[in-house]
C-alpha cells in the first residue's frame, strides 16, 4: 500500500509584541495577540530583541516574532 505524501504551503508573518516586564513577556503577547485572528499556528521563532529607550531608561522590552501557519486547502 502506497503512502500518500503530504505537501503542505505555510505563510510567515512577523508580529511585535511590547511589555514593560520582560522580553519573554513580550513574545509570549505577541503569539497569544496574533493567534486570536490566525488559525492554526505551527511555530513562532524569536527573531529579534530590543529595547525602547525614553530619557536614558528603558522603558519596553520589544520581541519580533516569526510565525508560520498553514494555508487551508
Amino acid at each position: 500500500m502506497a503512502k500518500r505524501q503530504v505537501q503542505s504551503v505555510y505563510r510567515i508573518v512577523d508580529v511585535v509584541g511590547e511589555s514593560s516586564t520582560s522580553w519573554e513577556d513580550a513574545g509570549r503577547r505577541a503569539v497569544e495577540t496574533a493567534a486570536g485572528s490566525i488559525r492554526d499556528l505551527r511555530v513562532a521563532e524569536v527573531v529579534k530583541m530590543d529595547m525602547k529607550v525614553e530619557g536614558g531608561k528603558v522603558t519596553a522590552f520589544r520581541t519580533r516574532v516569526a510565525l508560520s501557519f498553514k494555508y487551508e486547502a
